[in-house]
């Protein structure tokens, strides 16, 4: 469901992998209408940070409040692998109660694919049907790891075009990506400065 003043909030915010501390005292506030560049390198947190303020993982300390619904977009699809594209989308469709499907299928040039099963899809294509799902969702709050990773440069700008639209609207957007996001008013920080000191990696 749509929040009408969405937010997401994290406090003091630290998360380990095993018994390494990946970061720790990461603190940030996002109201509606506002999008959050997360950089760094592989390994260093970006994708455990995203899955703790998704709820998939519960923080080593701190917390996360949120006001509004969340579509996470990450390297799973969400599709069942064995049925058609269309079909697979027509099932997160009806759950989310979607009435007009067409319109992230035709922005994302998915209408030649909807008789192919989801598991033949190639790695730029599935990212693009979890975009449309994302997008059908209606939610107030995206987060999305490496959302432009196997994407060609066309497919690249509609989806910085699709993200500018949606904080435009009123949403949240908080991206993990190497790459670089053109999106108006955005703010960024890189996951690297909230790296623990050596003495407290095992702490």
């Amino acid at each position: 469901m749509q929040a009408a003043n969405p937010s997401l909030i994290a406090e003091n915010l630290a998360c380990r992998r095993g018994e390494r501390l990946l970061f720790r005292r990461l603190s940030f506030r996002l109201e509606g209408g506002a999008a959050c560049h997360v950089t760094g390198a592989n390994g260093a947190g970006k994708t455990t940070l995203i899955r703790a303020l998704a709820g998939l993982t519960t923080p080593y300390a701190g917390s996360v409040v949120r006001e509004g619904a969340l579509g996470l977009l990450d390297e799973r699809t969400g599709l069942d692998p064995d049925l058609p594209l269309g079909r697979a989308l027509a099932f997160w469709e009806h759950v989310d109660g979607c009435t007009s499907p067409d319109g992230a299928i035709t922005i994302l040039g998915l209408g030649p694919l909807l008789e192919v099963p989801v598991r033949f899809l190639s790695t730029g294509q599935k990212k693009r049907a979890a975009l449309a799902a994302l997008l059908n969702r209606a939610v107030p709050i995206w987060l999305l790891d490496e959302p432009l990773s196997g994407l060609d440069t066309e497919t690249i700008g509609k989806v910085i075009a699709l993200i500018r639209l949606h904080v435009g609207g009123g949403g949240i957007a908080l991206i993990a990506s190497h790459q670089p996001l053109d999106v108006p008013g955005m703010t960024s920080f890189a996951i690297e400065d909230f790296a623990p000191a050596p003495e407290e990696d095992h702490a």
